[in-house]
């Protein structure tokens, strides 16, 4: 089955090559989405594909590979929207 998850990571995540980190997790996995800077510090991270392989990267997010310091991870369901490829912005 298909997902589409969206996290807002907090915590010291710019500047560090977080969102580098989750592309490639995200490309390994076989799935689709992008992670991008907010203004205020955050990062986010959309997801989609195969349940098993977002749920494994859900939990890297905040794993101890993950470059930064990540203080907090929310997570909600989104719409699939049959995205294909993942980009940082």
């Amino acid at each position: 089955m298909t997902q589409r998850q969206v996290a807002v990571v907090s915590g010291h995540v710019q500047g560090v090559g977080y969102r580098w980190f989750v592309r490639e997790l995200a490309s390994a996995a076989g799935l689709a989405g992008f992670a991008r800077n907010l203004p205020d510090g955050r990062v986010e991270v959309v997801l989609e594909g195969a349940d098993d392989a977002v749920s494994r990267v859900l939990t890297e997010l905040d794993g101890p590979r993950a470059p930064g310091t990540v203080t907090r991870v929310d997570v909600r369901k989104a719409p699939v929207q049959g995205s294909s490829g993942f980009t940082t912005a």
